[in-house]
């Protein structure tokens, strides 16, 4: 996958790579040490009832590991 700036990533809707809108890219956490990308934290849809499979934060964010990222264009792209 070619480098894109973090700031071209905020505010992308995430989507699952069966076409579900999964919400909006919130924030990026990362492993202060090693320096390593962990998750991604997406803000879901209000009035959403898709049933998703991953952790979420203590705010209500997805937590989607970054290694699940399939694409980045339009949207960012995640295997569910």
């Amino acid at each position: 996958m070619a480098d894109i700036l973090a700031e071209n990533l905020s505010g992308k809707a995430v989507m699952g790579s069966d076409g579900t809108e999964l919400g909006m890219l919130y924030n990026i956490t990362m492993d202060l040490k090693s320096g390593k990308l962990e998750d991604l934290l997406v803000e879901p849809l209000e009035d959403s009832n898709v049933t998703v499979n991953f952790p979420t934060d203590g705010e209500g964010h997805y937590r989607v590991p970054v290694g699940r990222v399939q694409a980045v264009k339009d949207y960012i792209v995640v295997q569910r």
